[in-house]
């Protein structure tokens, strides 16, 4: 076997705790024996992008994004940096939540390059976002009675970002399993700061679709949502806001069963990570309940 796995992520120069979630997949996936190698690459870390391939011994790599949307990073950053020749989102095939792969060679180190679409658009990304709700209530049959709130950045300068926020709302929804799902945001209406006008249900999970916890999804929400006055004290989890509890997941992207999608990304495209897969679903069984949170939290790092 010579293929590998190589994740590219955001990554950060302000929060140590960015690329965290990044290692873990990318060890969780290297104990399968899936790929003779896992590298990790970082936009805003070492090792970057520009240099990931030339520490790559195998002829044939698997590129997945850790991103949650089409747009910028997966369509230009990092093909530009990982020089995939030929590149064009066009052979993505995409309505913005539908990234396929594309095969393609790497200028100078003329490997073949399958270049998957991002993890957040990825259908089994609908999987994580229940099993985070499962985690952080610490009930693996969470559902009845319990409304769910998928929380996006939001931004106008990607329409792609909230489509895949939606997407997921979508078809949690349909499956029937909780009271409620709604899609909120940060930056657009519906706005997470309101999050208990939009559900009757006295619970409910709010899930914010970000890779790692940072800025945003340590400090901004729960304080927006009124779990707290200042982040620096804590909150507790549930806390109750205006009749509700919420019940505050933290970033979806932490979550052990992201492993899953991005082998599942490299499946796609044609890796074979079946028994990985199997291996990854029976051991990720979800992280313990968050615990309330306190202390400084260094700005950036979440990337959606």
């Amino acid at each position: 076997m010579d293929e590998a796995l190589v994740i590219a992520a955001h990554g950060s120069h302000l929060n140590a705790e960015s690329s965290t979630p990044t290692y873990d997949h990318a060890d969780t996936i290297r104990a399968t024996g899936a790929f003779s190698e896992v590298r990790e690459s970082f936009w805003k870390e070492e090792p970057s992008f520009r240099e990931a391939l030339r520490t790559v011994d195998a002829d044939e790599v698997y590129l997945v994004p850790l991103f949650i949307s089409e747009g910028y990073f997966t369509e230009q950053v990092i093909p530009r940096e990982f020089r995939l020749e030929g590149w064009d989102p066009e052979l993505w095939d995409s309505d913005g939540t539908s990234a396929t792969n594309a095969t393609l060679t790497a200028e100078d180190t003329d490997q073949t390059v399958h270049y998957c679409g991002p993890v957040g658009t990825h259908d089994s990304m609908s999987d994580v976002i229940v099993q985070r709700a499962e985690s952080v209530t610490g009930d693996p049959d969470v559902g009845d009675g319990f409304g769910l709130a998928v929380v996006g950045h939001g931004t106008e300068r990607n329409e792609n970002s909230a489509k895949a926020i939606q997407y997921h709302a979508d078809r949690i929804r349909e499956r029937d399993r909780f009271d409620e799902v709604q899609s909120l945001f940060m930056d657009e209406d519906p706005e997470v700061d309101d999050v208990a006008d939009y559900f009757e249900s006295d619970d409910i999970v709010v899930v914010p679709l970000f890779i790692a916890d940072g800025f945003h999804t340590q400090e901004d929400i729960p304080e927006d949502m009124g779990l707290t006055d200042d982040y620096r004290t804590g909150y507790d989890v549930p806390t109750t806001v205006e009749g509700h509890d919420i019940w505050y997941a933290g970033a979806v992207g932490t979550e052990p069963l992201m492993a899953d999608v991005v082998l599942e990304r490299a499946g796609d495209a044609g890796a074979d990570v079946r028994s990985a897969i199997e291996q990854v679903r029976a051991e990720t069984g979800g992280a313990p309940p968050p615990r309330a949170t306190s202390g400084p939290i260094a700005d950036g790092g979440d990337y959606r």
